[in-house]
C-alpha cells in the first residue's frame, strides 16, 4: 500500500549539516513541480545540460582550489542515473540519503563540509544547501560561492520548471 501524502511528507524531511546558527551558509529556494517527480528525477532533469557558464566556473574553481590542496571535482557529468543509494557517487557529491522524497547529497574535506538536500512534499521541488567551513580557505572560497550557488540554484529550478510545463 503507497504511503499516505501525510507519511509522505513526514519523509520529506529537508536534512542540513547543523542547527541554523552553527552554519556558515544556508539556502533553500523551492518551486511547485508541474508534475510528479522524484528528488533524483529532478536532479537528473536539472543536469542534463549544464546552465551557461558553469563549466568555466567549475574549471576555475579547480584551477584555483587545486593551488590549496583541494581536490578537483570536474563539475556535473550530465549523466543521468535511474537509481542510487547511500554509498554511491552522484557527480563529486557523496550519496547520504535517498528515497522518492528525499535526496542528500555531501561534499567535506578539510577546508568546509557542504550538504545539498533535494525534497519533494506536495508537488514542491526544494533544494535546501548548508555549508560549515573549517579554516580561512574554506571562508574565503565562499565569498564567490554564496551568491553563485543561490543564482545556480535559482536558474536550475527555473529552466526545470520551464522544461516540465513544456
Amino acid at each position: 500500500m503507497p504511503p499516505s501524502s501525510f507519511a509522505r511528507a513526514a519523509t520529506a524531511r529537508i536534512q542540513v549539516l547543523a542547527p541554523a546558527n552553527e552554519l556558515d551558509f544556508l539556502d533553500t529556494q523551492s518551486v511547485v513541480l508541474p508534475k510528479p517527480l522524484t528528488p533524483l528525477e529532478a536532479w537528473n532533469l536539472m543536469h542534463a545540460r549544464p546552465l551557461p557558464g558553469l563549466k568555466l566556473a567549475f574549471w576555475l574553481r579547480d584551477t584555483v582550489s587545486a593551488c590549496f590542496g583541494v581536490k578537483r571535482i570536474g563539475g556535473f557529468s550530465g549523466q543521468p542515473r535511474t537509481s542510487v543509494q547511500a554509498g554511491d557517487k552522484l557527480d563529486f557529491f557523496l550519496v547520504e540519503a535517498v528515497s522518492d522524497t528525499v535526496l542528500t547529497l555531501t561534499v567535506r574535506d578539510s577546508h568546509l563540509d557542504v550538504m545539498t538536500c533535494l525534497t519533494v512534499n506536495s508537488g514542491v521541488l526544494s533544494i535546501t544547501s548548508s555549508v560549515k567551513t573549517h579554516n580561512w580557505f574554506g571562508r574565503i572560497y565562499m565569498i564567490p560561492v554564496r551568491p553563485a550557488h543561490k543564482l545556480i540554484a535559482a536558474a536550475s529550478l527555473k529552466r526545470l520548471q520551464h522544461q516540465e510545463s513544456s
